[in-house]
């Protein structure tokens, strides 16, 4: 599943041309994650682009189970150099995690720190019976062994890049890059 268009992320054409339509891929997500669901799955979001995204897959796929939501903060093994996030939010899971078939949902899968810190804080909640890892985006340059089951997208970046999902007052998806 691979949704390149117009320049959406926010990159200039004269700078390299890395054009993400972020609605085009959340509709190749959907399809994906609809075709996944089953009465049991569980939806839990990464702060804070997954959240966003299982808020919407909520609505859009008809689902009435509860959606988690799932913080790195206190399992981040960079701390010491990035601090606690302002504003994030914190853990909020609803369901019990014992035996649930959780569906874990992030914007950008990068290192796989992220992913590692929130598996750490699911099972401080519990044994699920089975996570799957859905992402918009896989940028590579992982560091750890993690992989998405789902993927709208594959593309490469700088590491001297950051790429993030950024939502409209609307609900309408972006991507956001930065030099960092």
């Amino acid at each position: 599943m691979n949704s390149l268009a117009s320049n959406a992320a926010g990159v200039s054409p004269a700078v390299g041309a890395l054009a993400l339509d972020a609605e085009a891929l959340y509709a190749d997500l959907a399809r994906s994650v609809r075709a996944l669901i089953t009465p049991e799955t569980q939806l839990l979001g990464v702060t804070s682009g997954g959240v966003w995204l299982a808020e919407r897959l909520w609505i859009d796929l008809g689902l009435t189970q509860p959606i988690g939501v799932i913080s790195s903060a206190m399992h981040r093994d960079d701390y010491a150099r990035r601090g606690m996030a302002s504003g994030a939010q914190s853990t909020r899971i609803e369901f019990d995690v014992n035996g649930a078939q959780v569906l874990l949902l992030d914007d950008v899968l990068f290192t796989g720190r992220t992913i590692r810190a929130v598996l750490n804080e699911l099972f401080d909640f519990g044994r699920p019976a089975s996570v799957k890892l859905a992402v918009l985006v896989d940028r590579g340059g992982r560091e750890l062994p993690i992989a998405a089951d789902l993927c709208a997208a594959r593309i490469t970046l700088p590491a001297s890049q950051s790429l993030a999902l950024a939502r409209s007052e609307s609900g309408q998806f972006s991507f956001n890059v930065k030099d960092i």
